[in-house]
């Protein structure tokens, strides 16, 4: 099982990015997904999730900012990120909580970081 991210890149302050990622590889099923961020020396925080179902999840610092969604495929997850602040640089991770056979527990899947930088 491998998680593909892209779509992080340097925009200016009150500029947008989306960022994509898509889970492939011997899926039974997708669960929860989401977008966790890493600040230099901390753990990873969650910015954004969405359950199977669509339910979402935002960190404060987002909220009315950011829109997570699933994509038509259902193992997508997106992240559009609107007004963009310095604030919100970091390499940022996918996750996906999946299962890869019919009664599988389900495991954390997580992607490769993509950088996002915000110029003031």
């Amino acid at each position: 099982v491998q998680l593909q991210a892209s779509g992080g890149g340097l925009v200016q302050t009150g500029g947008s990015l989306r960022l994509s990622c898509a889970a492939s590889g011997s899926i039974f099923r997708v669960d929860d997904m989401g977008w966790y961020r890493q600040p230099p020396g901390q753990p990873r925080a969650l910015v954004a999730a969405i359950t199977s179902a669509g339910t979402t999840n935002y960190a404060d610092s987002v909220k009315g900012r950011f829109t997570i969604s699933r994509g038509n495929g259902k193992n997508t997850v997106l992240l559009q990120m609107n007004n963009l602040k310095p604030e919100d640089t970091d390499v940022y991770y996918c996750n996906a909580e999946l299962s890869t056979y019919s009664g599988d527990a389900v495991h954390n899947y997580w992607g490769q970081g993509t950088l996002v930088t915000v110029s003031s």
